[in-house]
């Protein structure tokens, strides 16, 4: 049988390699170092952890990234079984030890009989004798395989300054002092002419506002991100400083808008989210990308009337990085559609997080040894946390409104990503839910869904995709179902 070539050791090219050679199937997995360095990698082991130690919560009931420990854990993930086995003390997140973690990892990986290690850089499009390729190099990806893929996909240059705006979850914006309408009311190409959340400011306010960021503290670029501004995502802060109305009369000019609360009151500045999913559920706040620090992010933005209380799916930033535009190039299955024989996995498809880039990793190995052993398989429900980030990732939001930019963006697994549910209204004692005990309960129901779905898609559609043993034990599951 031919191998499936995994390019790029890290955490989803480690899960990936690990889950296809569970399957059955032989893997080649091609890492550039120690031959080739990055920025920011210090050693030339396998899933490496380049800035923090933390997996981020645990906590399965009501965090989104926990919901995905979970479901990883039940998909036999190396990633985060080695992560269990490594835990150091922090309250209810799931840190580790950084080098026992990832030598726990290499160690599984390269004993695996199935799997085999080159070192090297794959400087340009994989050799066309490789018939199956996950790309699994990162934000960090070497320039000539970046260049070979922009090439191949039409898309331009593949590292640039990511124009990062926040986003709020929907549920969270204060709508007694918000409204919905879009500029002119100029209806957009779905017809609806109140596509944007507005947020009203006065003079005061707004002099306030332009106060703060000017006075806020700024993240400095690393020296390996000295990519200059590019016109498009100036941080709101650098627009600040170039003149106290500069913002009114750009991200934040009121014309064209009236306050749906109060009519007769013209807004001095107006701040607008646009929704960011195709679920209505996030918003982002236009032309805000920003490098203030996340601590001040969450004190400034809330000086917004109407996002006292917001609740941020992801903060901002400006920072060079390197991420396909996954949903119009990749499938549902993580193929390029100029090349099917090429697969994405991990941050390179444009998700953030460690625990994120080893889940599309898991898919992806599995997505390509099911491929290659000729088996048909459906991808998790959407419901599910995996399958949210997947949906998320090829195709599952907004890419532009009213003509306006790309709107896909790397992001964490957050419940945004999730379909609605209805909310819960009272406890279990019958008593009705006010305030953060409603959101508490929302997440408690996603979470639940996402659990009993999950089992569901094992126990049915999934089953040619269930693996739980060691070195190819699962080869008869897949041959039972594989297709005539």
């Amino acid at each position: 049988m031919h191998p499936i070539h995994v390019i790029g050791g890290g955490l989803a090219g480690s899960e990936a390699a690990w889950q296809a050679a569970e399957a059955g199937v032989p893997v080649v997995l091609h890492e550039m170092r120690p031959a080739r360095m990055t920025a920011a990698h210090r050693t030339n082991h396998l899933a490496e952890l380049v800035c923090s130690n933390s997996f981020r919560s645990d906590d399965a009931s009501t965090n989104a990234v926990g919901v995905l420990h979970r479901e990883m854990r039940a998909l036999g993930s190396i990633v985060i079984k080695a992560a269990d086995a490594h835990q150091v003390p922090a309250g209810g997140a799931l840190a580790v030890d950084r080098d026992g973690f990832s030598q726990a990892v290499e160690k599984a990986v390269l004993s695996h009989p199935l799997i085999t290690l080159e070192r090297g850089e794959i400087a340009g499009l994989p050799p066309e004798a490789w018939e199956s390729v996950i790309i699994a190099t990162g934000p960090l990806t070497s320039p000539g395989l970046a260049e070979a893929v922009a090439s191949l996909t039409g898309e331009g240059a593949l590292a640039f300054f990511d124009a990062i705006a926040p986003i709020v979850h929907r549920d969270s914006i204060d709508m007694d002092v918000a409204w919905m309408q879009s500029r002119y009311d100029k209806e957009g190409p779905g017809g609806d002419a109140a596509a944007y959340v507005n947020c009203p400011m006065s003079r005061d306010r707004y002099e306030a506002f332009v106060d703060a960021l000017i006075a806020a503290e700024k993240t400095e670029f690393r020296e390996f991100e000295g990519t200059p501004y590019f016109d498009g995502c100036l941080p709101i802060e650098v627009m600040a400083e170039r003149g106290r109305e500069t913002l009114r009369h750009g991200p934040m000019k009121p014309v064209g808008l009236t306050n749906a609360h109060a009519p007769a009151v013209k807004p001095y500045a107006v701040v607008q989210l646009r929704q960011d999913n195709a679920l209505g559920t996030m918003f982002n706040i236009v032309g805000f990308q920003t490098k203030l620090k996340y601590g001040e992010q969450g004190r400034i933005f809330r000086m917004i009337p109407g996002l006292e209380n917001a609740e941020f799916a992801r903060l901002g930033g400006i920072h060079r990085n390197t991420y396909l535009n996954s949903p119009r190039l990749l499938d549902t299955r993580l193929r390029l559609k100029a090349q099917p024989r090429l697969r994405f996995a991990g941050q390179i498809t444009g998700c953030e997080g460690y625990v994120e880039s080893a889940a599309v990793g898991l898919i992806a190995g599995r997505l390509a040894a099911a491929e290659r052993l000729g088996i048909a398989v459906t991808t998790p429900p959407p419901t599910t946390a995996i399958g949210a980030l997947l949906n998320h990732i090829t195709g599952g939001h907004i890419e532009s409104i009213d003509a306006g930019p790309r709107s896909f963006q790397p992001m964490n697994v957050n419940f945004g990503l999730f379909p609605p549910i209805v909310e819960p209204r009272v406890d279990d004692a019958g008593k009705r839910l006010r305030g953060p005990e409603r959101g508490v309960a929302r997440k408690r129901a996603l979470s639940a869904r996402a659990e009993a779905d999950l089992a569901g898609w094992l126990d049915g559609a999934g089953r040619e995709l269930t693996m739980g043993g060691t070195h190819g034990s699962f080869a008869p599951a897949f041959r039972i179902l594989r297709t005539v």
